[in-house]
């Protein structure tokens, strides 16, 4: 049989070619899902995961602990112990913190009307994650490096000395370098030296939120915990989107319809394959072959051509998936994308997935191969007849099948399971594939009798067979399903996640004076700063509430509706309460000693108020009352804040830096929530155009399933081609109906397809959106669908080109000869 598995290999290495094509598609698909996952977190980590790029672990404080210290920053950890942790690992600990202390000039006058941020950097050059513009970075006590911001709002430069920390703690530094941060997380004005950093750890602001270390973190002092890298990264991210791992999602959906997919793909080019040689098979039986040497022979023959497929297909999804990731910054230059180290794991998960999908998948085809019996495959091939019993067995089968699937969906969004939406969704559309041959066929007759005589001359040809014809769109349908489901899955998300956002930070950047009323000129000179959309003054009065210790500005917004991410329903205060942004609290040095429906005192002057409080979010540390609350507590409101809102397409760092330079002029808090938007866009430009990169190769793997099993068709059906040319068709004929009968296959796929993804992006928005996202409503973007269903059906078509042309160049008596 040895012989017999060469010449198979040899003499039908056309056909073969086909098989191979579809396992390499396949296997490039996934593993250009693990480069592009790859290649988003790693975009992620150069981004706004910046300080922990170069580390393994991140340690931070226990959050089950029971003891905090510094008291200002009840996440943060414990001073001596990190101070220990730090200096016991050296260069390979990075840690993040900050310390509020007073900058001033080397004559005294203070370069900032606030304190200034002061941070530690990395002692190795590696774990150093903000980038150098110009100078060096400090190498010993004395010298610092200053953000570029602040050294222009300061008008200091490289060479400058400064002062920081007052009486005995002040130490004189000289500005050696200018940098930048590519994050907000751990953001200062000043970076020092690690030992120059420590002495100032008597500062009641002075802590160390967290360390980044590199290798081996080795043992923890009590009430910290140690978490991987690009886990903790990925987490803090996950919170700006409702706690949900977006790109773990993605991951796992497209993996899975990959799976599918290849299964199917191949499985069907398999069973064309193999039936296009049951006479050759029946032949080796009638020649004295046995039945297992027969199922060993083709067993071989899939096993070799899924290694040899396999192993093309990593390197086409390699070079595929490098080259999205070097393509989606060119499209979309917002969009960080880092370059990946080589997905190993993925590679070696396509190649097994390759080489175990095409065995499993060729099982069925080959088991059919041992069950034909010499004088049965010498026989014309019959269609399944629903009339028959096996017929019959087959349709109650794919009838429980549908049935179980549609429970398991059910079940799904009635629970927000997602395993029963997989395994239905699955179900049902493995029931939806093995109904083809009734869907399909009546679909194709519907339409293709309207299209005149060579219109239904391919439509006759292309229903003729039904399981033939349900064969070649089945991986168009599922291209297409999968597409429409993607796509109306994601505008919904995103649509829902900017809903919430603009809920949650409803106002971008908040200047807020507790001194003395913003003036005319400060507004002017932030409506003229470039990026900025619109600029309002708030007006209200200084107060002070129970349960805080310090005053805090009151103040009525009806304004709030010119500028608000939310049209200003955040601002919408009942008489009789007070709406606080409790993370604007939290975040301060204290603990805020207020809940929800608490009553409190407010007091402005000599007149008070006890006011129910609403903790709502986004505006900064402002308490925000009714009209006629605030006219009771005051008779002369001023401007007391500024809201801004940005203009679409700005640099937010470069924004909120210059805007932070006025604000320390004037002697403002800035309230920054435009960099929390922005890390969260960067994360779904990231995640869209990775999903539009996936969506596009599965689309081309769909119409390369498509090509594949209409050139297997038209080389099945090469007499009857020939025949129809003997009986008079012309060759511009033949090229017709065949590219007619391709535009049919293409038109009933997307339109099954189109359905089908609806109905299942119903299904994920009910399962996985609406429980994170109470007021998520389901989006259904039919101008985009609609674009993505002309150019299908017209790449449909063209896939009909090549088949065609074959076909019409074979003449009559070289096509009569054949097959």
């Amino acid at each position: 049989m040895r012989n017999v598995l060469l010449g198979s290999l040899r003499i039908h290495a056309r056909r073969y070619i086909a098989a191979a094509i579809a396992v390499i598609v396949s296997v490039a698909f996934i593993v250009a899902i693990g480069v592009l996952g790859w290649g988003a977190r790693a975009g992620l980590m150069a981004s706004d995961g910046a300080p922990y790029r170069s580390a393994d672990y991140v340690v931070r404080a226990d959050p089950n602990a029971h003891s905090r210290d510094p008291s200002c920053c009840t996440e943060t950890l414990e001073t001596a112990a990190a101070i220990e942790l730090v200096d016991g690992l050296g260069n390979n600990a990075s840690p993040l913190g900050r310390v509020l202390l007073a900058a001033h000039t080397v004559n005294g006058s203070p370069v900032s009307a606030g304190k200034a941020a002061v941070g530690p950097i990395a002692s190795a050059p590696q774990m150093r994650w903000q980038k150098l513009v110009t100078g060096r970075f400090p190498e010993r006590p004395g010298e610092a490096v200053v953000h570029v911001w602040d050294a222009r709002a300061w008008k200091i430069t490289v060479g400058d000395r400064i002062c920081l920390g007052e009486g005995g703690a002040a130490v004189d530094m000289r500005v050696v370098g200018l940098v930048e941060s590519p994050t907000t997380w751990t953001q200062a004005s000043v970076y020092v030296t690690w030992p120059q950093y420590v002495a100032w750890r008597d500062e009641a602001s002075f802590h160390v939120g967290s360390v980044a270390i590199r290798g081996s973190v080795g043992h923890l002092p009590d009430g910290m915990i140690a978490i991987p890298a690009q886990s903790y990264v990925t987490a803090s991210l996950a919170k700006l989107n409702k706690g949900t791992d977006a790109f773990a999602l993605m991951g796992l959906a497209f993996a899975s319809v990959a799976v599918f997919v290849s299964s199917f793909v191949i499985a069907n080019t398999f069973s064309i394959l193999f039936a296009q040689r049951v006479r050759d098979f029946a032949l080796l039986r009638c020649i004295g072959a046995t039945r297992r040497q027969l199922l060993t022979s083709v067993q071989l023959e899939a096993a070799i051509v899924g290694a040899l497929a396999s192993s093309a297909g990593i390197v086409a999804g390699v070079g595929l998936g490098y080259g999205l990731v070097a393509l989606i910054p060119v499209l979309a230059p917002l969009t960080p994308m880092g370059v990946p180290a080589l997905p190993v794991p993925w590679l070696l998960a396509g190649f097994v997935i390759g080489l175990v999908v095409t065995l499993t998948a060729s099982w069925l085809p080959i088991r059919n191969v041992g069950r034909v019996s010499p004088i049965e495959g010498l026989r014309p091939h019959r269609a399944l007849d629903l009339r028959t019993g096996v017929g019959r067995k087959h349709l109650t089968l794919v009838a429980l099948l549908l049935i179980t699937g549609l429970a398991m969906l059910t079940i799904a969004m009635a629970k927000g399971d997602r395993v029963s939406m997989v395994v239905g969704g699955a179900s049902t559309f493995v029931a939806v594939l093995c109904l083809g041959p009734l869907l399909v066929p009546g679909l194709i007759r519907l339409i293709g009798t309207r299209l005149g005589p060579i219109g239904r001359l391919a439509t006759e040809n292309a229903v003729r067979n039904p399981r033939r014809t349900a064969t070649t769109t089945a991986a168009l349908l599922t291209g297409v399903s999968l597409t429409t489901t993607v796509v109306a899955g994601m505008v919904t998300w995103r649509t829902s996640i900017d809903a919430h956002r603009d809920t949650r930070f409803p106002i971008d950047v908040a200047l807020t004076s507790l001194n003395r009323p913003t003036t005319a000129d400060l507004l002017d000179r932030v409506r003229r700063t470039p990026g900025i959309d619109q600029a309002v003054p708030v007006y209200g009065a200084i107060a002070q509430i129970s349960g805080w210790d310090t005053p805090i500005a009151i103040v009525a917004a009806p304004a709030a509706v010119q500028i608000a991410r939310d049209s200003g329903t955040f601002a919408q205060a009942e008489p009789g309460t007070i709406r606080l942004d409790r993370e604007a609290f939290r975040s301060s040095q204290r603990t805020l000693g207020i809940r929800p429906g608490d009553r409190i005192t407010v007091r402005i002057g000599d007149r008070q108020a006890v006011l129910k409080v609403v903790f709502l979010g986004g505006w900064g540390q402002a308490g925000v009352v009714a009209p006629e609350t605030l006219a009771q507590l005051t008779n002369n409101p001023e401007p007391q804040v500024v809201w801004i809102r940005a203009a679409e397409g700005e640099d937010p760092l470069k924004l909120v830096g210059e805007l932070d330079g006025l604000a320390d002029g004037a002697g403002l808090q800035i309230e920054d929530h435009l960099q929390a938007r922005a890390a969260g866009d960067r994360q779904l430009n990231i995640l869209t155009w990775s999903v539009i990169g996936l969506l596009a190769i599965s689309v081309a793997v769909a119409l390369i399933g498509i090509t594949n099993a209409l050139a297997l068709s038209v080389l099945e059906r090469t007499r009857e081609n020939a025949l129809l040319r003997a009986l008079g068709l012309t060759r511009r004929q033949l090229r017709q109906m065949l590219l007619i009968e391709g535009m049919l296959l293409s038109l009933v796929a997307t339109m099954l397809g189109t359905t089908i993804g609806v109905a299942f992006a119903f299904v994920g928005y009910e399962t996985i959106i609406k429980p994170i996202l109470a007021q998520a409503s389901l989006v259904i973007p039919w101008a985009s669908l609609s674009a993505v269903a002309v150019m299908t059906v017209a790449a449909g078509m063209a896939t009909s080109v090549l088949p065609a042309r074959r076909a019409a160049h074979i003449t009559p008596a070289v096509g009569l000869s054949l097959g």
